[in-house]
């Protein structure tokens, strides 16, 4: 497997703690855990309790850390991997890959031999899980009417990034992979970015846009408005830095390449509690462009 692959090549990854107080040196744990863990985990090794309104689907592996591996071990529990509708499960020492077929992880890591035929049992156990998990959680995943929240009650800040916007115009993404991408050719009044945002808290929003745009360029006033509230700003200030990385890419990246984006304030929006529709666009244009855009920075006003 590799990345992109629901094999162990696809999500296997180290993971290196040092906690010299706590954490013996050269300790190795080789009991199966995932992302979902850290957040148990960090919390209970700093004495905080993780706070959450639904239950967690990780488990603390702290005792595994502090103690060693030959501490209480957790119990024989399923890691569900998924990525680009495939879907594949690890226990302990089982993998049941996207395709149905079973391999002993500790004694075939490489994934070479299907033993589904000789443990049917197991294999048959995994693979019901999968179609519960399928049912249970990847039917959440394809909902198309989540909205990005906006003004959490426990966070002054609310970034949207250009990778989650949808656009009207001709504006054109930096690449086709939304990653670190940002937004060029915004050259008409037509063109828009729109966000479909479920804001949390009512309030007054003080309103940022990273932005590039060259000196001749200078001059566009831009607009963000939610509803009937809106706050208008003219850049004034050039900002055109050249794009970056590529020098240090033994191999030319797919994902887009970056720049040094400058915040501007476009002023003070109210935003009431409820689903809308943010949208930002140019009301005046006197040069070839807008300029290019990355990021709406919102700070909920205190």
């Amino acid at each position: 497997g590799r990345k992109g692959s629901t094999d162990e090549g696809g999500v296997r990854s180290p993971l290196h703690m040092r906690w010299p107080a706590k954490i013996k040196p050269g300790t190795e744990v080789k009991q199966i855990s995932a992302a979902i863990d850290l957040l148990p985990t960090l919390a209970e090794m700093c004495g905080i309790e993780a706070a959450s309104k639904k239950p967690l689907d990780g488990v603390s592996v702290a005792n595994l850390l502090t103690a060693g591996q030959g501490s209480d071990a957790l119990e024989d529990r399923l890691i569900f991997s998924h990525w680009g509708g495939k879907v594949s499960v690890r226990s302990q020492q089982y993998r049941l890959d996207h395709t149905g077929k079973l391999y002993d992880m500790p004694t075939d890591g490489g994934q070479r031999k299907d033993v589904a035929k000789e443990h049917p049992r197991m294999a048959k156990r995994l693979s019901d899980a999968v179609v519960a998990w399928k049912g249970d959680v990847l039917a959440e995943l394809k909902r198309g009417d989540r909205k990005f929240p906006v003004g959490h009650p426990d966070s002054l800040y609310t970034q949207l990034p250009a990778r989650d916007a949808k656009t009207d115009g001709k504006l054109q993404r930096s690449n086709r992979f939304p990653n670190c991408s940002y937004f060029t050719n915004w050259k008409t009044s037509g063109d828009r970015l729109t966000w479909n945002v479920d804001v949390l808290t009512s309030g007054d929003y003080e309103v940022e846009m990273y932005y590039t745009c060259p000196q001749a360029d200078v001059g566009s006033t831009v607009e963000v408005s939610f509803g009937e509230s809106r706050t208008t700003a003219k850049i004034e200030t050039p900002h055109d830095p050249p794009v970056v990385g590529a020098a240090n890419d033994r191999v030319k990246r797919q994902e887009s390449y970056v720049k040094d984006f400058r915040p501007m304030s476009l002023g003070k929006i109210h935003l009431e509690e409820g689903e809308g529709t943010l949208v930002l666009k140019a009301t005046d244009i006197p040069g070839s462009q807008v300029g290019e855009f990355r990021l709406l920075m919102l700070t909920r006003v205190q």
